[in-house]
């Protein structure tokens, strides 16, 4: 209690769809300092009079994200509520970080990921004068390249000795488009200095990027100390979950093994055995 908070989910619903870290970004000089967080939402659940896509699900809220910055305590000075453009999430870009990406000062986004985009950058400015923003142009990359590649869907990350790197699928060396903007932004002047692509295929084919692929939390010497250790990957951990993993997962699923009441049992053990293993407790109703 003295490091950590748990807070209660919002209630489930449309009014409240929160999609959490997809849609919520941090801005800071540094790790651990004071920074300005950037909620973003696809519509207002409560007001049919605001603009909203049409073809696609909002499956964030502006509801929701008022709760939690509210629920978190935040001091309204340092959060920002953008809303997704409707056109965009029309496009196939469910989530924020399909249309943007964030890390420390730098927002690094397509030009057409927001409502009222010089708005949202005039008003994090404000609160945020470090704001550096590197938008990429519609006429060079489109937003149909953007969700086709998760150029978006990337890591950026800051090196010791490097400057940022993002981490992007390979997917986008294999777009011109997307490959050629990306060889511009390397050679230009700005906070981003290398570009490194991975083969994440299954992750891409399941829905997500590198992205994705990590739950990224700042947290000081005392506060991992006092985490749960069990959660932390190493070497050993590593080995356990591959362990695990072809242990209890199916070569093949098919849409009638959904009926089988042994994909359940099998489900429950699986997961029985990773809490055990991360050393969680009782986290699923059936185990309570």
């Amino acid at each position: 209690e003295q490091h950590f908070a748990h807070h209660s989910a919002l209630p489930s619903g449309d009014h409240f769809g929160d999609e959490g870290a997809a849609n919520h970004s941090r801005f800071c000089t540094e790790y651990g300092k004071p920074g300005v967080e950037f909620f973003v939402f696809g519509k207002y659940a409560f007001d049919n009079s605001k603009p909203k896509p049409q073809v696609f699900p909002a499956r964030q809220t502006y509801e929701a994200s008022q709760a939690i910055s509210r629920l978190h305590g935040l001091n309204n000075d340092a959060v920002v509520f953008a809303q997704q453009a409707p056109e965009t999430i029309d496009a196939g870009v469910f989530h924020n970080d399909v249309i943007a990406v964030a890390n420390a000062q730098v927002l690094f986004c397509h030009e057409q990921a927001f409502l009222n985009q010089p708005a949202v950058y005039a008003e994090i400015k404000a609160k945020f004068p470090q704001l550096e923003i590197i938008e990429v142009p519609a006429n060079k990359v489109s937003v149909e390249d953007a969700v086709s590649t998760y150029l978006f869907n990337s890591q950026l990350i800051s090196h010791p000795e490097k400057g940022m790197i993002l981490i992007a699928p390979s997917e986008c060396l294999a777009n011109n488009a997307v490959n050629s903007y990306l060889q511009e932004l390397v050679a230009d002047t700005n906070a981003i200095n290398d570009v490194q692509m991975f083969q994440v295929q299954q992750s891409m084919r399941n829905g997500g990027g590198p992205a994705c692929l990590r739950q990224r939390i700042v947290l000081s010497a005392s506060e991992q100390a006092a985490a749960n250790q069990s959660v932390f990957m190493t070497e050993d951990r590593y080995t356990e979950l591959c362990a695990w993993v072809n242990k209890h997962y199916r070569d093949h699923l098919t849409a009638q093994d959904l009926a089988d009441p042994q994909l359940l049992l099998e489900s429950r053990t699986a997961l029985d055995e990773l809490t055990t293993l991360l050393d969680l407790g009782a986290v699923y109703p059936f185990q309570i």
